[in-house]
């Protein structure tokens, strides 16, 4: 029995994504390190393919199956086989077949041997061809999101949007950076001066939106290299506008609540470091805030005080310690479904409570370390106006002494409500909130 160390590969992360709620940019990084460059490319690209049309492949084995129980693992391998008859011109169809067929008995599941390959087989024969009963289900399937995720969508955005919305979400990202504190001028120089001349770098152009962020159709190994010397970083242009929308000010004493893994630490650090007096981030648990150290190191910008606390409990600082902190939420994560594509399938309605109610508790617990005169920033990477809109107006209702201004982002963000949103289908790229606060003075 052979198969391609690829397909054995994306079997594997596939199959401790759907049991583990594991995460394909963790696991995909791990597999990399065992796979020839080849087969890299290969298991990329059906893992995170497989997962952004993973309710749409679904459909099509349920008809071809006539709705016969699948074994979850068996299932995973006609996912892969069926994803390369349908979406991988340049795989043999014989190929696709053959090594779906020989991963059921990889997995020990022989007695499925012929079901998988009759399935595979009929796709190759047949048109493929789905009715739906309504626009919800038809944008659900085709674009492989939850019925209760578009439903909800099409009633803030519309159906048209909506859709719009949902298949941008299985669109491949474009590849952004930006330097850190670490970049040297002669990097810094070959980036600005000559960003449509590289011949090794395939950088495209520079963010219309933010300073120093630079948009790239691929990888190559200078960029990775770059990355691991810590000259360059690996970050989405909505994230960077999150960092870059804070107004720092001369002698400030900075606190990033939740930062790990320090993407807008270390910016907000390179940046501003001749500005800020004190930087200081922190997160829950020793490993994160560990990566976090680790990070600041790596990006130059090791005199971040970093630290680990139950911000949902309280702070370590007393009252009023800071000029500027930032609460960066944990929250669904619904505005970077394009880069992780997974969580979609995760997520439950009844999740966005549960994450509404920490994140207010958060805010209120982060808005105490706020000095007199000092800023407030909220921001999440979620779609949803539980976690966004509703949450701040909880704030402000609930502390007077907070004052709502605008973020420093470009006025195309804005919304009429005064909150910076970003989204996939309309920006290119993750979809962000942001929310700026001011406390104001006792009177």
């Amino acid at each position: 029995m052979k198969i391609s160390p690829a397909r054995i590969a994306a079997f594997e992360i596939l199959s401790k994504i759907e049991s583990e709620t594991a995460f394909s940019s963790v696991l995909l990084p791990l597999y990399a390190t065992i796979l020839s460059p080849p087969d890299r490319a290969l298991c990329h690209q059906l893992t995170l393919g497989i997962l952004r049309k993973q309710m749409y492949l679904d459909s099509v084995i349920g008809n071809f199956g006539k709705g016969k129980k699948i074994d979850p693992a068996v299932r995973i391998a006609l996912r892969i086989g069926l994803y390369q008859l349908l979406f991988l011109d340049r795989i043999p169809d014989y190929s696709a077949i053959n090594d779906s067929v020989n991963l059921v008995q990889y997995a020990k599941k022989t007695s499925a041997k012929g079901f998988v390959n009759a399935i595979l087989r009929r796709a190759t024969r047949e048109n493929i061809s789905c009715e739906y009963a309504d626009d919800i289900e038809r944008i659900s399937v085709e674009a492989s999101h939850p019925r209760w995720l578009i439903e909800k969508w099409i009633g803030r955005f519309g159906v048209a949007e909506t859709e719009r919305l949902a298949h941008s979400n299985n669109e491949i990202s474009e590849i952004t950076f930006r330097f850190t504190a670490r970049s040297s001028q002669k990097i810094r120089e070959k980036f600005l001066n000559n960003c449509n001349e590289q011949k090794t770098v395939s950088v495209v152009k520079m963010s219309e939106f933010v300073e120093d962020c630079f948009i790239a159709d691929g990888i190559d190994t200078e960029l990775l290299d770059l990355v691991e010397n810590g000259e360059i970083y690996f970050q989405d242009e909505a994230s960077q506008m999150v960092a870059v929308s804070i107004d720092i000010r001369s002698g400030d004493k900075f606190l990033d609540v939740c930062a790990a893994p320090g993407s807008k630490t270390t910016l907000i650090a390179a940046r501003e470091m001749m500005k800020t007096e004190t930087v200081v981030a922190g997160d829950l648990h020793w490993p994160r805030a560990s990566f976090l150290r680790d990070n600041c190191r790596n990006q130059g910008v090791g005199f971040v005080n970093v630290l680990q606390y139950d911000a949902e409990s309280e702070l370590p600082f007393a009252n009023e310690s800071f000029d500027v902190v930032l609460l960066d939420a944990p929250c669904s994560g619904t505005g970077t479904i394009r880069h992780n594509p997974e969580i979609r399938y995760s997520l439950k309605p009844s999740d966005l409570a549960g994450l509404s109610q920490k994140q207010l508790t958060l805010l209120q617990n982060a808005s105490k370390a706020v000095k007199q005169g000092g800023r407030l920033i909220y921001s999440t990477c979620s779609l949803e106006t539980e976690e966004n809109e509703q949450i701040c107006e909880k704030f402000i209702a609930d502390n007077p002494r907070f004052s709502m201004i605008k973020p420093r982002v470009p006025e195309r963000f804005m919304n009429a409500d005064g909150f910076a949103q970003t989204l996939p289908h309309r920006d290119n790229m993750d979809g962000f909130f942001i929310a700026a606060f001011e406390k104001v003075h006792q009177t």
